[in-house]
């Protein structure tokens, strides 16, 4: 009886409430928790588990419909949209003031290194205006094209954008399809000029750009500088008085649209919630109107940028929510959420993302595939727009063929792998999807549809299964200063482009339209058009669907042996001078062998290109000391035998590296 009575039994019956407290809501052990003792486990589960019930928790019903304003940032890259969002939580009171606010809303290492936004964050802002405490809701997106997906996804849970543009740099192509983007989904725009203290700064020429091209009255520009706080004020008077507050009716059901969501190893899924209808609130129980599965609801809470739990969200706000989803697949984005026994009609959701650029995966040692498996698995789950498909290859063993949406979203997946997960692969030269249109009833009847798709080029199938070919297509815009509009005009003819349309801005400012082919910008075209611009000229594309295209699949031959590794897709017109540049490649990758190597590049039964690896030869004629040419020629004859004959039964190798240098994205050449 004394020994239950005493501090050690106290404390195992505390960490055997703990670990109730965890398994009732399905949840893992944490690190430290096992190996602590009973001290060490209650305080691991109760840092992870307990913290949100310690939050002191806002009342979210004080803030009525009609004081809720929700709104997002866009602009081009580098507009400066994250240190805007950095102000704004300054002067709302969000986070304290200090020099080392920079980013703050950007957490990836991956977004702090480069400077750039890669996933849209939300915070939720309280801003008291002429006596009246406002709930502002933002959302930070990214500005590069490759993660346009984002910022639609974003601009679903807004009524009105605040449209950043660089004083100094003017309008990009970024900023016009950011533009088009909310002015599809009809959100109100507040123009916002940033960068006004730079040297170069010309916010009135700013303004006649966005008056010419958005037709927005150049008086409902807001200057500002986002890096001193010059004017920031005035933005969020803006948003109060010009952004509607959300149509939305707490009285009817709850109907939440799942806009994003992340991944938490101990708490499962965190999905970002706007609620269009209704409340929801702690212990209530949900159902996906995607899956049909119901859930309970373990915490609800606004992002204030960091998680801050609340008893209940009410219709108008946005927020996270965790119900102890396991897979992301569970919170599918787009997705609508009900109350269990209330179902409601569902929202309209997002088109998925559709990738644009697939390339092969392979981790550098086959032991890894399993580390390498579950790192892309985690990754994807916080990633969705990413597509994953099992491959393999003779030479580099078991790997994947990945989707992606652009070549700086694969670089920056790469990055994340390696950064977050200690992981290093193989990344293959970047190709596009091709479609078919299959010719005969028995091959339809065995793809079992007409119009195949294409994203390995080894499967790319031969001209007399075919009628025709399809090629991905972009619509790209490209501003750029009027000096350079001639070289550019060249460079895309020579990426086989069609001219739709050509816009002068301002005086000394271009707006060019083209037709790409995708496979034609997918590696170097952005360096080449900002090396000839010296840098001013912007690029963006959306996706404008298949043309036909004279396609020819490119085999790669070692002495006459197909290298399946390096087939390719190419166009006709450039299969000769993308086949010399492989078989140099691989010339310069391939070590010498006792015998002569011949790289050659086909199209079909033609040979199209051709290298040459020498042969090592011993000198046979160092044991000859003058003498008669007939004998120095029988011993070049007998060498020249023994060279073929070894050509014949020599088995060609090709070292992992020497695929690595050849398969690399050629846009370091």
């Amino acid at each position: 009886m004394r020994i239950l009575a005493g501090p050690g039994w106290r404390r195992g019956r505390a960490l055997a409430a703990c670990v109730t407290r965890a398994a009732c809501r399905g949840l893992p052990w944490p690190p430290g928790a096992r190996t602590g003792g009973a001290a060490g486990g209650c305080r691991a589960l109760d840092r992870l588990y307990g913290s949100a019930e310690r939050k002191e928790k806002v009342d979210m019903s004080v803030f009525p419909v009609e004081n809720i304003r929700n709104f997002s940032i866009i602009a081009h890259v580098d507009h400066g949209k994250s240190t805007l969002a950095d102000r704004l939580l300054e002067v709302t009171g969000t986070i304290d003031k200090t020099k080392n606010n920079k980013q703050v809303l950007d957490k990836l290492q991956v977004e702090r290194e480069r400077g750039i936004t890669v996933k849209a964050q939300t915070a939720s802002l309280f801003y008291n205006c002429e006596g009246k405490q406002y709930l502002l809701n933002l959302i930070d997106t990214p500005g590069h094209v490759d993660f346009s997906y984002e910022v639609s996804r974003s601009l679903s849970a807004c009524q009105g954008v605040l449209l950043v543009v660089d004083a100094n740099e003017g309008i990009q192509a970024q900023t016009v399809a950011n533009f088009f983007l909310a002015f599809e989904a009809q959100l109100s725009i507040i123009p916002v000029i940033n960068k006004i203290d730079l040297k170069n700064a010309d916010p009135e020429r700013v303004e006649k750009q966005i008056e010419k091209v958005f037709d927005i009255p150049s008086d409902e520009c807001i200057k500002i500088s986002a890096k001193l706080g010059t004017n920031v004020e005035s933005v969020l008077r803006a948003v109060i008085e010009r952004i509607p507050p959300p149509k939305v009716h707490r009285k009817n059901p709850l109907r939440a649209l799942v806009f994003d969501s992340t991944f938490d190893q101990y708490r499962g899924v965190i999905a970002n919630v706007a609620l269009f209808d209704g409340v929801v609130s702690k212990g209530d129980k949900i159902v996906s109107a995607h899956t049909q599965k119901t859930y309970e609801v373990n915490e609800i809470g606004i992002l204030n940028p960091n998680e801050q739990p609340t008893h209940k969200l009410y219709a108008g706000q946005v927020g996270y929510l965790i119900a102890g989803m396991k897979d992301v697949t569970e919170a599918q984005i787009g997705d609508t959420l009900y109350l269990h026994k209330q179902p409601v009609e569902p929202l309209p959701g997002f088109k998925s993302a559709k990738p644009m650029v697939f390339a092969g995966m392979y981790p550098i040692d086959q032991s890894e595939y399993n580390n390498l498996k579950s790192a892309i698995e985690k990754l994807t789950l916080n990633d969705s727009s990413v597509t994953v498909h099992r491959d393999s290859s003779l030479a580099l063993g078991a790997g994947w063929r990945l989707g992606f949406l652009g070549l700086l979203h694969m670089e920056v997946f790469n990055q994340r792998l390696e950064q977050e997960y200690n992981a290093s692969v193989i990344l293959t030269t970047p190709t596009v999807p091709y479609k078919a249109v299959l010719s005969s009833a028995k091959l339809i009847k065995e793809y079992r549809e007409k119009e195949i798709t294409i994203i390995n080029p080894a499967q790319f199938p031969d001209k007399s299964k075919v009628t025709e070919y399809l090629e991905p297509v972009i619509l790209g815009t490209i501003i750029t200063p009027d000096e350079y509009t001639g070289k550019i005009m060249m460079l895309c003819q020579a990426r086989r482009a069609v001219q739709k349309n050509m816009v002068f801005i301002d005086q000394n400012r271009v707006m060019l339209k083209y037709l790409l082919p995708l496979n034609e910008i997918v590696v170097d075209f952005y360096d080449s058009l900002k090396s000839l611009s010296s840098g001013y000229a912007s690029f963006d594309y959306e996706d404008a669907g298949y043309q036909t295209a004279e396609l020819v699949k490119m085999d790669i031959l070692l002495n006459g042996n197909v290298v399946e590794e390096l087939v390719t897709v190419v166009h006709k017109d450039k299969a000769h001078t993308v086949g010399k540049a492989i078989c140099e490649r691989l010339k310069d990758s391939l070590p010498r062998q006792l015998f002569e190597i011949a790289i050659q590049a086909a199209v079909g039964s033609k040979i199209i290109a051709r290298e040459t690896v020498k042969a090592y030869r011993k000198n046979v004629l160092a044991k000859c000391y003058g003498g008669d040419i007939t004998r120095k020629m029988k011993l070049l004859k007998r060498q020249a035998e023994g060279k073929k004959k070894l050509r014949k039964i020599g088995n060609i190798e090709v070292p992992k590296d020497a695929f690595i240098k050849v398969l690399k994205a050629q846009s370091d050449k």
